[in-house]
């Protein structure tokens, strides 16, 4: 009989897992899957420092939550017995019991678990656990969308853990930088942290996570429209995932495939064919990871797909894609997630198409509140505007129409994006010219005129001259 080569039990042919220790059995596959790598890979990955990190990535997704509320009930136990004894409290315990709520997605509790451990591992003058405790912390409040906070706390991990001289912390602590910058739309940031982290992960030989690195970067170099430097880095990365039997790296590198094609613009049949290969492997597996890791995988290939679909005019397809990747989305999520925007967008822009300018508006709108949230003003200001091009060309709702151009307006001006605010006041001006009402339309026309003349749009700034030279005579 075969044996299981992760714990050496028994195992039968057709099993896609091991009764035994959990862990699948990719007999189908060319590839398999990573032995030692704890995280899959995501878009951009946060990582984790705790004191699992060296053990069998599948604690994670196996775990249940009735196994974790009985070690939490053990570490209380523990905590009670070494109160009652007067002895002292390793800061490992508030961690662990961390560490175990988070997974449960109770973040206030993981939260305030993680303020003790820190005030133990200070006493116990444990500087590389305080550290991870500051990184655990940054993920939070990641989670939640407070990203200045985040880069705080990733900050305090990444001072100690430099003094210390742990390089393969490092490394994660600036992936994780790169990651928060990212979101908040600082790419120069956060291209700066992921080269950061890339250089220094080759300086010290740490393959592994060179090749975490330069996914992540990726990411940065897809809004670059870098792509040949995309494609040499998603060769490497796929041909040191087949090396390394990674199954959840050879995902990742189909989807960033996927993706790269999508956003060339130039073969969207190439971006179709790796996009369902993911799907294909994802569910091929499917068995041997938790429902919360499988989304995490799925939603970006639905959403890719749905757009690809709604190229193809091809609405009702696409609108399921949709559906499917916001669904993905809501069961990895914790609250709101701002990855929720990006499909409601989508969404909207499908129901444009189809007609349904009641669910168009809607969805903007939906997507709008996710931005805001996550403090994304440019996006923010960016969908009104869409909103309020609705309301003009397809309710004809004047009023509307100019409420929302104002108030993207405002957001624009604030950011002081010329360009923006010059088309917007453009767009009112001849809105009030329509209207009838010359002094109004004059006025925003000017404003706009300055604006362009700020950016040196000439074909622009002569434009608007002559529509004021006409109001003038």
């Amino acid at each position: 009989m075969k044996k299981c080569p992760y714990c050496g039990n028994p195992i039968e042919n057709q099993w896609s897992y091991c009764r035994n220790c959990n862990k699948p059995l990719i007999t189908n596959l060319e590839e398999a899957l990573d032995r030692n790598a704890k995280f899959p890979y995501n878009e951009p990955v946060s990582y984790h420092l705790d004191l699992e990190e060296e053990s069998d990535k599948f604690d994670s997704i196996i775990i249940k939550d009735e196994e974790i509320q009985k070690r939490i009930k053990k570490i209380d136990e523990t905590l009670e017995r070494k109160e009652i004894l007067g002895e002292s409290i390793p800061g490992s315990l508030f961690l662990e019991k961390s560490s175990l709520y988070y997974k449960k997605r109770d973040l206030p509790k993981a939260l305030q678990n993680l303020e003790l451990a820190i005030k133990n591992f200070e006493e116990e003058n444990d500087l590389a656990s305080v550290a991870i405790c500051y990184n655990e912390l940054g993920i939070i409040h990641e989670d939640n969308g407070y990203f200045d906070q985040a880069i705080y706390h990733f900050n305090r991990s990444l001072e100690i853990l430099n003094d210390l001289n742990d390089y393969n912390k490092v490394i994660k602590l600036l992936n994780n930088l790169g990651n928060i910058y990212f979101l908040i739309k600082d790419l120069e940031q956060s291209y700066n942290f992921y080269q950061e982290a890339f250089t220094l992960a080759q300086q010290h030989n740490l393959l592994f996570e060179e090749i975490k690195s330069s996914s992540n970067l990726v990411e940065v170099l897809y809004l670059l429209k870098d792509y040949d430097r995309i494609k040499k880095i998603l060769a490497r990365n796929a041909e040191f995932f087949k090396d390394k039997e990674d199954i959840y790296g050879i995902i990742q590198t189909q989807i960033k495939y996927g993706k790269l094609y999508y956003v060339m613009g130039e073969d969207y049949e190439e971006s179709h064919h790796y996009l369902t290969k993911a799907l294909e492997i994802i569910n091929t597996i499917k068995g041997s990871m938790s429902i919360y890791i499988k989304a995490k995988l799925e939603w970006e290939c639905y959403l890719f797909l749905g757009k690809i679909y709604h190229i193809r005019d091809n609405n009702t397809k696409a609108e399921n894609l949709y559906l499917q990747s916001l669904e993905a989305v809501r069961i990895f999520e914790i609250g709101d997630n701002i990855k929720e925007g990006e499909i409601l967008e989508s969404l909207a822009e499908l129901y444009i198409s189809k007609g349904d300018i009641e669910k168009a508006i809607e969805y903007f709108d939906l997507s709008r509140e996710v931005f805001y949230k996550f403090g994304d003003n440019t996006k923010s200001a960016e969908l009104k505007f869409k909103i309020g091009k609705i309301y003009l060309e397809f309710v004809e709702d004047i009023a509307k129409a100019i409420n929302f151009f104002e108030e993207a307006l405002e957001i624009y001006e604030d950011l002081e994006y010329f360009r923006e605010s010059a088309v917007i006041l453009h767009k009112l001006g001849d809105i009030y010219l329509l209207k009838r009402m010359n002094e109004t339309a004059l006025s925003y026309f000017e404003r706009a005129r300055n604006y362009y003349q700020n950016i040196q749009d000439e074909y622009s700034v002569d434009l608007l001259s002559e529509k004021i030279r006409s109001l003038d005579n």
